[in-house]
């Protein structure tokens, strides 16, 4: 009975088949939560799929309905009378299938294995993620007799819609949701020959930008010059929010320099996403900055879409309207509510009060609030040991990598601002994984990797000698 032996008892699981196996039965589920003709696989997915998982390990299930009419929450409790309380996440719903646009006329519902990586829609994101968390608590709770610490684990079905609802369920039975720390494994690691710890995520607000300047199009010839054209003055617009190479320009969503911790942390990480990831371009960006700084340690405005007129079919007249979906990531201490007022006084000081800025599109509305752990946190602190005392490749000497944030978003806000504890992810995939596309996959050794230091974590969290000892106790 020891670490080693529940990480060997995982690994072989692995070995034989089991996670291939499980994660192409999940994926089978078509669970778009976009599409409100897939809410039968929402619940599907629940009943189905993750729930007799959870019931084979001894796991009360609890089902919550959203208030927004959204996929429901399901609340997964162990409870060993231990005096640790981890609370997990994984998500059941996927981003569309995209079907027709995969390589070689693959389907996003039948996984495939090529080249040494597993494809389907949701081995990553986040299917395969959280089964891989249930396979190492497994794997520990047979080796040990328990797990040594009491879990809740939830799994939301609407994270692909921007979490509506998440909130107020966790806010409405907050006794149920709460533990003293957060574990749970989604995203990419930032490098592929290390893995990483991840403390949290930059805060995301969709919106659009609009100017509508008239009823209907009006010939050019005869109008031009005497009428304002909506889509150059949305240009300008953008352009004085950010520049030609991706710096922001709005003073009130500048965050300054990061904290120290998180400066020490991000030294000598590295942003690496494999050969079939896009070339990063150096001049774009906050200047001074590193790859890994610039995508986590300050905000990014982006526009999503644009436009005006007909561009399919464009005729000599001036629109009347012109269009931009817009999006800020951002890094506290900035907050969702001083986003938008912090624009408004921007393009009006800039000249350009004409400038609507008005609620996205409801299936694009996603909004999350910036969070961070402190690095130097003792949860943290511990996280990291526990990843250095699992077996994973260290051919470059090079120790488990901390990230104070990521560059994404996610319902991290619920956890540190509605329960208030330390959250720690591990995320078991990479950049290039082609999640949120077609031909999202998981390279099948780095998922192996992932296996065991899982194992060799809860193993650890849940014995007396190496466990966390939270605040106070």
């Amino acid at each position: 009975m020891s670490r080693e032996a529940a990480v060997a008892r995982v690994l072989a699981a692995f070995d034989e088949g089991t996670w291939r196996a499980e994660t192409a039965r999940l994926v089978a589920i078509p669970t778009e939560s976009q599409r409100p003709e897939r809410r039968e696989a929402l619940e599907r997915y629940l009943t189905e799929g993750v729930g007799p998982l959870f019931e084979r390990l001894g796991y009360t299930l609890e089902r919550h309905e959203n208030p927004t009419g959204g996929g429901p929450v399901l609340l997964a409790e162990r409870d060993e009378g231990a005096p640790l309380t981890v609370l997990s996440y994984g998500h059941g719903d996927v981003i569309r299938g995209q079907e027709g646009r995969w390589s070689d006329g693959m389907d996003p519902w039948t996984v495939e294995e090529r080249d040494g990586r597993l494809y389907g829609r949701g081995v990553v994101d986040n299917k395969g993620q959280h089964l891989a968390q249930l396979m190492a608590v497994e794997a520990v709770v047979a080796e040990r007799g328990r797990l040594g610490v009491n879990h809740r684990f939830v799994i939301e079905m609407g994270e692909e819609n921007g979490s509506a609802g998440f909130r107020e369920v966790v806010e409405a039975r907050r006794a149920r949701f709460d533990a003293d720390v957060f574990f749970a494994s989604d995203g990419p690691r930032t490098e592929i020959g290390r893995p990483n710890v991840t403390l949290g995520n930059r805060g995301v607000l969709n919106f659009d930008l609009v100017c509508r300047f008239r009823e209907g199009g009006h010939h050019s010839g005869n109008w031009g010059g005497l009428l304002a054209n909506p889509a150059v003055v949305l240009a300008n617009a953008i352009a004085a929010i950010c520049d030609g190479r991706g710096r922001v320009r709005v003073p009130g969503w500048d965050t300054g320099p990061a904290p120290a911790p998180v400066r020490r942390a991000l030294r000598g990480v590295r942003r690496e996403a494999g050969p079939s990831a896009p070339a990063i371009d150096p001049d774009w960006g906050a200047e001074g900055l590193s790859d890994i700084e610039r995508v986590t340690a300050v905000p990014t405005f982006e526009v999503l879409a644009m436009t005006a007129g007909d561009p399919a079919r464009p005729v000599n007249a001036i629109p009347p309207e012109a269009r931009a979906a817009c999006q800020l990531r951002f890094v506290t201490p900035l907050t969702k509510a001083e986003v938008l007022p912090a624009l408004r006084a921007h393009l009006d000081a800039s000249g350009f009060a004409r400038v609507e800025i008005a609620p996205p599109d409801p299936a694009n509305a996603i909004a999350f609030e910036a969070t961070r752990t402190d690095p130097d946190h003792p949860f943290a602190a511990w996280m990291r040991a526990a990843v250095d005392r699992a077996p994973w490749d260290r051919t470059g000497g090079e120790r488990c990598a901390v990230l104070p944030n990521s560059g994404g978003s996610n319902v991290t806000e619920v956890m540190q601002h509605v329960l208030g504890m330390p959250t720690v992810w591990l995320p078991l995939s990479y950049a290039g994984c082609r999640q949120h596309a077609p031909d999202e996959h998981v390279p099948l050794a780095l998922m192996r990797e992932g296996l065991g230091i899982l194992a060799s974590i809860w193993w650890d969290l849940g014995d007396p000698e190496t466990g966390y000892r939270k605040e106070g106790a």
